[in-house]
């Protein structure tokens, strides 16, 4: 009797993944409608298992996000398209939609397109970029290209270190949350990593009392509470120093040996559903670029530059894709968090292994931006840095032009050291992002509190760049 029931439970949880699985291929299918008409029927089952109730949720949730996301009919892309390109010939929104340089989804057989769709459009077709009416001034961050901070990092290594002080906050828009209603708060905040950052005060917290996350947490987190007012935002605030300091590892092709087993890397070389898996599409591209190189780092140098050309767009929020490492192959376009997605599955497959890191990047002046980059293995150099988004400086030395393969600047703040991992304390209700935490996470005791419902703020300020620890 006992193994039947064995057996029967083991074929429930057979059919709730596979119930799940449907779900998700529906709600990338564009077959939303049918997708509903499913979770309603699986939720509406009392045998269904909570995490696959919570799991068909999500998958709710997730059609109300890219709805969020994709806001534009085919009516209204085509007027921004217009508004940008005045000369727009008979055809070539439709050409462009067909080649998916326009992004869109197709649901319920209606198109609907991105928000950015139209100057994501100028980033990956030339064409049409040059034909648009004005182009914004560009935006990139100064890191983006070669200057004097890479040459002192080669000289120096990590004696090219900043002293930072840093503000960040979470404003929820005000009524978002019923008055007298208690708002939890995560703010990301760094973990002490030797030789990256180093020398961690927190200054001061709004309201006082910050809880941080213990130092092993992968994606670490300020927590704050307080109780909404009826009429006025509810403000979160840390206020932080470190030092963080530059790195890099001059890397001699001659010396890289193949990598032995060792069950500490073992996580970095494997799958990781959904994010990292590899694909029939995958191995394909792998085989393409690699072709019949076996020296480690040149396979890793080839992986890189491929990844690197491709283009950076502005992406949809990450927790309405279903694999962000497939999706960059396939989409053309990709932004940081993507491309290193993709960069880590590659080299994975290819027995390098690979992992996340992620934060914000700032600036002597007023830049900073969200931005992930990541970390390969290369014996006996162990643990060296990766930026494949900021890829290939423009430069003759080679040690400049691939910096970011071994190297990283002292202008970025890691927060995560892993992707989609537990907050602390827990979070009670769907996150917001479901792979990185950069923003901050909000949820009150009806739910999660979206993008929608509040911003966030960062400032980082120089306080010592001398290299200095105070």
């Amino acid at each position: 009797m006992a193994a039947l029931c064995l057996l029967a439970a083991s074929a429930s949880a057979r059919d709730d993944a596979d119930t799940v699985r449907e779900v998700v291929a529906l709600v990338d299918g564009g077959e939303w409608a049918v997708a509903e008409t499913r979770i309603g029927h699986a939720l509406d089952a009392p045998d269904t298992a909570p995490d696959t109730r919570r799991a068909l949720q999500f998958e709710r949730e997730r059609m109300r996000r890219i709805r969020l996301d994709f806001p534009l009919d085919a009516a209204r892309a085509e007027t921004r398209l217009r508004d940008a390109i005045p000369d727009l010939r008979a055809g070539e929104f439709a050409a462009w939609t067909a080649s998916g340089a326009l992004e869109h989804l197709v649901v319920d057989g209606e198109p609907i397109y991105f928000a950015r769709a139209v100057p994501n459009l100028f980033r990956v077709n030339a064409e049409a970029a040059s034909r648009r009416r004005s182009a914004p001034a560009p935006s990139e961050g100064p890191m983006e290209v070669l200057n004097a901070h890479h040459a002192d990092v080669v000289a120096n290594g990590s004696a090219a270190s900043r002293r930072i002080r840093v503000t960040q906050a979470i404003e929820v828009e005000a009524d978002a949350v019923p008055a007298g209603e208690r708002v939890r708060a995560w703010i990301p905040y760094p973990r002490q990593i030797p030789g990256q950052q180093e020398n961690l005060q927190l200054l001061a917290s709004r309201p006082t009392g910050a809880t941080i996350a213990p130092a092993s947490t992968l994606q670490r987190t300020a927590y704050l509470e307080q109780f909404a007012v009826a009429g006025t935002p509810t403000v979160f605030e840390v206020e932080y120093e470190l030092t963080v300091r530059a790195q890099y590892h001059a890397i001699d092709p001659d010396r890289v040996v193949p990598l032995q087993p060792d069950a500490a890397l073992e996580p970095f070389l494997a799958e990781r559903a959904p994010h990292v898996v590899f694909t029939d599409e995958l191995r394909r591209f792998s085989r393409q670029v690699v072709g019949d190189e076996t020296h480690p780092y040149r396979i890793a140098q080839r992986l890189f530059a491929a990844v690197d050309r491709i283009p950076w767009a502005s992406a949809r929020e990450y927790s309405t894709i279903s694999n962000i490492s497939d999706y960059a192959l396939r989409q053309g376009h990709a932004d940081c968090g993507q491309q290193t997605l993709l960069l880590v599955a590659l080299l994975r497959l290819n027995g390098i292994p690979a992992r996340w890191q992620s934060g914000m990047v700032y600036s002597d002046g007023e830049y900073d931006n969200l931005h992930d980059w990541g970390a390969l293995y290369l014996a006996p150099y162990g643990w060296v840095p990766m930026d494949v988004t900021t890829g290939l400086l423009d430069s003759d030395d080679e040690a400049l032009k691939w910096f970011y393969l071994g190297g990283l600047d002292a202008y970025r703040i890691a927060f995560n050291d892993d992707y989609s991992r537990e907050l602390v304390p827990h979070k009670a209700h769907f996150r917001s992002e479901t792979v990185d935490s950069q923003r901050g996470e909000v949820e009150w005791a009806g739910g999660n509190l979206y993008f929608d419902q509040w911003d966030y703020r960062f400032t980082a300020d120089v306080v010592d760049g001398t290299g200095g620890t105070r």
